[in-house]
């Protein structure tokens, strides 16, 4: 058995065509059938159901996947850490974020970097809190920047902030010059918010369910710059985290209203997989993550002078 044959297992599971795995591992089509014909013959249990084309895999191909991952990242985790021991850890560090907490990265990337300059890092932002933890257990990535509600065993974390929702509204609106705003008047104005799919909505949802309310937004998002965007049109109120204050600032013509009645927190961390000896990225971004202190980097807003 090889490791070759197990890569382009995992990729055809990943990718789910033939050519496009082909494409990922730089082979030829015919290479990497002809491969995972021989891992298949070597484990004596068809992985692949074929017929024109690819069907998926047969269950036991599903479990060998599993495996694969698994001894693949162990053989990825080893060869770091022995570049570790000889000239310090190089490679790529994959991390994960949920789209709230996407504009934090940047306050571990930058130390990581600093301290790890042979590391490049390629950052996922756009990921579910449920996508995140699935990337951690399946080795494609190592560390992801989540919720830490029920967060599960397999998992540990260090906790980088509370996050806390801020409603964002255009400076006509008659609540932009308050010093607070309570979240059932924001439920009163034309909201646009992020869709159902995603954690930090859930959040919000939790929030106003606890007040006896449920929004009833009329556009719905991904992405936390498209909140901005609308508005920026003065159509628009929205409730983002205070996190992104420290990416956009309070970008001109909008206001920055703190939510309270009822005024909650919820934790937010640096994720990794618990499994020892672990990755050794994953140990060392943690270990960065314990000396920075990422709450107090978020008060200070782009632009103010605490911040210079």
């Amino acid at each position: 058995m090889l490791f070759r044959q197990l890569e382009y297992l995992v990729a055809l599971s990943r990718e789910r065509h033939f050519a496009h795995a082909a494409q990922e591992c730089h082979v030829s089509q015919p290479a990497l059938s002809e491969a995972i014909r021989k891992l298949e013959e070597e484990l004596d249990v068809p992985l692949v159901r074929r017929t024109r084309k690819y069907e998926g895999l047969t269950p036991e191909g599903e479990r060998i996947v599993v495996w694969a991952q698994r001894i693949l990242a162990e053989r990825d985790a080893l060869r770091n850490e022995v570049g570790a021991l000889r000239t310090g850890l190089s490679g790529t560090l994959r991390i994960g974020s949920v789209p709230t907490a996407s504009g934090v990265v940047s306050l571990l990337t930058a130390p990581f970097c600093a301290e790890h300059p042979l590391v490049n890092v390629e950052v996922r932002a756009d990921l579910l809190s449920d996508g995140i933890l699935r990337q951690l257990l399946n080795f494609e990535i190592e560390a992801g920047i989540t919720y830490l509600q029920n967060l599960p065993d397999e998992f540990r974390a260090a906790p980088l902030y509370e996050e806390r929702h801020v409603l964002l509204t255009h400076v006509a609106d008659g609540l932009a010059h308050r010093a607070t705003a309570t979240w059932e008047e924001a439920s009163r104005l034309p909201l646009c918010l992020l869709n159902g799919s995603m954690q930090g909505r859930r959040v919000i949802d939790g929030l106003f369910a606890e007040i006896g309310l449920r929004p009833s937004p009329r556009i719905e998002t991904d992405s936390v710059a498209t909140l901005f965007a609308h508005v920026r049109t003065a159509r628009w109120a929205s409730i983002v985290p205070h996190t992104w204050l420290h990416v956009f600032g309070i970008p001109q013509g909008m206001r920055a209203v703190p939510l309270v009645t009822p005024a909650r927190t919820v934790p937010v961390g640096l994720v990794v997989s618990a499994r020892e000896p672990g990755s050794t990225m994953a140990r060392a971004l943690l270990e960065v993550a314990r000396h920075t202190d990422v709450a107090s980097a978020l008060e200070r807003l782009p632009g103010s002078p605490a911040a210079e």
